[in-house]
């Protein structure tokens, strides 16, 4: 009885998680570049690099930028994004910066860096809000299975 009450649970916040987004926060297609749904800034303008080494989301400057995939990443230090520029695959998001949630269902949505971001066997995982990354956590691996496999149609 509790594993039908458990999966009940979960299935009513996926239903609930998936009627919260609305379709303004997504695209169809990525065109081969990074989320730019927020004024053209990778990661809404979050250091992605203080993910890594801070442990936290932190407020990039407009002082320290770097263009790359589409978009301008910015940074809270020279030395962040130097570490950035040598390197990028290892520090920008996996699938374009998108919502991971939403690509393991098809989807492109915008992200929250503030409240829905993991890094997960080295990669940075972005997600919608905080509530939709509470569901993405039941089942990281599916999810980034399922992701893995819809990321290339999604990224043309």
């Amino acid at each position: 009885m509790h594993m039908r009450s458990l999966a009940y649970g979960v299935a009513l916040g996926v239903a609930l998680a998936t009627a919260t987004i609305s379709t303004s926060f997504a695209v169809d297609k990525t065109g081969g570049v990074y989320n730019t749904l927020y004024a053209g800034l990778g990661a809404k303008g979050y250091d992605v690099v203080a993910y890594f080494t801070d442990g936290k989301p932190v407020q990039g400057k407009s002082d320290f930028t770097h263009a790359y995939g589409g978009v301008t990443w910015q940074f809270a230090s020279a030395q962040h994004r130097d570490q950035f520029k040598a390197d990028p695959a290892k520090y920008a998001p996996q699938y374009g910066g998108f919502c991971s949630w939403g690509v393991s269902q098809g989807k492109l949505f915008d992200v929250d860096p503030v409240n829905g971001w993991k890094i997960v066997d080295g990669k940075l995982y972005l997600n919608f809000n905080g509530d939709i990354h509470k569901v993405w956590e039941k089942d990281v691996a599916g999810f980034v299975s399922k992701a893995n496999g819809n990321w290339p149609k999604l990224n043309q």
